[in-house]
């Protein structure tokens, strides 16, 4: 960053098209208020007719924080910029209170930039929030997650939230602030020691060198993130189809290849969509998986799904158990974590449930001649139909039966938060099972694997 008083605006933020504008979130300490002075500067030179939007989130977890968030409008209105504050309602957890606070203000954030035709939010998280991020998640052994907080990430495939000042110190954006006057409000709870970001805040304290071999670590695991959800998505466009809705079929080959590595990200991705669970499972596990693939035969469950190898290729499908109980439609609402379904008014008095093992065969002749019948039944079983008093109408999205009601696959392990690491393995995957394609970032960067969203 430039010396206070220069437009290091220019700087930060040429790498991103903005569109018709953002949504700035601001807590009124020094990182956001820093943030929201340096967007406003470069809204006003470059990108004059461009809304921007500061927005509040009031937590209500202090008897300040609507105060705080009072102050912060005055300073908006000073600045010239539109202000919202947005207020976390309902009961809060007794525990994991840090993360559920963290949910909902990004819920509270991307709901404003909804309201307001927008899809971008930007946050103020420095290098200083990244490095006590991976320290964080050392302690808790997260390989993926040592490549810190991506530039951008997709909330909920829709709305792009953006860290600009990633790489800029605290102590560097609190510096520009004081040499334009301008104050900032200091939580008290960033020092308390009950909080585990205090606690780590406190031991890196003047100990500037080991941040930056922290970050320097973080960049790498970055960039080898990067480089392996784009080989394992390679691989996926090699090896995967989709023989009927909800099973999924892999080449043969692809037990053999040679990129174990990526072969195995792969597999954890499919075996967590196939199944509808938010996490990847365990790579040990999966490791195994994929030397029983190797071997032409086997069968065996993982993350609610069937992996079942046979020498027509690999088979991936829901198992059975757990499914959900028969229940009343929901419009919009996930199934199984696995669909998104809509409903018009033509299916009152109706359940959603499994469809069961009797009903016909879907899916193509070639694709047929690929699978055995038994894993056609077996996948279809398992998938949701709307039934009434007992009487199966058919499934959702069936041609000519139910018009009014649709189902869209979901993509259940980057439905809420997609980091930008993972995007192109995201991307081969929903294209795989057909779900809705992904937003490209609003960051300019050259195309390819290495200079991918978060370069």
């Amino acid at each position: 960053m430039q010396q206070a008083g220069s437009p290091p605006a220019a700087m930060l933020f040429p790498r991103i098209d903005f569109g018709q504008g953002a949504v700035a979130a601001i807590s009124g300490g020094s990182d956001s208020t820093a943030l929201l002075v340096l967007l406003k500067n470069h809204f006003d030179r470059f990108l004059p007719s461009a809304r921007l939007i500061a927005v509040t989130v009031d937590h209500a977890l202090r008897s300040a924080s609507a105060t705080e968030a009072q102050t912060v409008a005055g300073l908006c209105e000073k600045l010239g910029i539109v202000h919202r504050t947005v207020a976390w309602e309902g009961a809060k957890p007794s525990s994991g209170i840090a993360a559920a606070a963290r949910e909902a203000r990004y819920r509270l954030l991307a709901d404003v930039a909804r309201d307001e035709g927008l899809d971008i939010v930007v946050t103020g998280h420095t290098a200083d929030d990244q490095a006590e991020t991976v320290i964080m998640r050392q302690a808790r052994d997260e390989g993926p997650g040592l490549a810190g907080m991506a530039p951008a990430t997709l909330y909920e495939g829709d709305v792009w939230i953006l860290r600009p000042l990633l790489a800029e110190r605290r102590s560097t954006l609190r510096a520009l602030l004081t040499a334009r006057g301008l104050g900032w409000i200091d939580d008290p709870t960033n020092l308390d020691p009950a909080f585990e970001r205090p606690r780590v805040r406190a031991t890196l304290a003047g100990n500037g060198n080991r941040l930056e071999d922290i970050l320097a670590t973080t960049r790498r695991v970055a960039h080898e993130r990067e480089e392996l959800s784009y080989r394992a998505a390679v691989l996926i466009d090699r090896h995967a189809s989709q023989s009927t809705r909800g099973l999924i079929r892999l080449a043969p080959e692809f037990g053999a290849e040679a990129d174990r590595q990526a072969a195995l990200q792969a597999l954890r991705v499919l075996l967590a969509v196939a199944g509808g669970t938010s996490f990847l499972p365990d790579k040990d596990r999966v490791a195994g998986l994929l030397r029983m693939s190797s071997s032409g035969t086997g069968r065996a469950t993982l993350s609610r799904t069937v992996i079942d190898v046979r020498r027509a290729g690999i088979f991936l499908y829901r198992e059975a158990r757990g499914l959900p109980v028969p229940s009343m439609p929901s419009d919009g609402a996930v199934w199984d974590g696995r669909y998104r379904i809509t409903f018009d008014d033509g299916v009152e008095g109706c359940v959603i449930a499994p469809f069961g093992r009797e009903g016909g065969l879907e899916g193509t002749a070639s694709a047929r001649e690929k699978a055995p019948a038994s894993l056609f039944r077996a996948a279809h079983a398992v998938e949701p139909a709307v039934w009434r008093d007992g009487i199966r109408l058919g499934s959702p999205g069936e041609p000519g039966r139910l018009p009014g009601a649709q189902v869209v696959p979901v993509v259940a392990p980057f439905a809420r938060f997609l980091s930008g690491f993972d995007l192109e393995v995201a991307r081969a995957v929903s294209g795989l099972v057909g779900a809705p394609s992904l937003p490209a970032p609003p960051l300019k960067v050259p195309a390819g694997p290495q200079a991918s969203a978060n370069a």
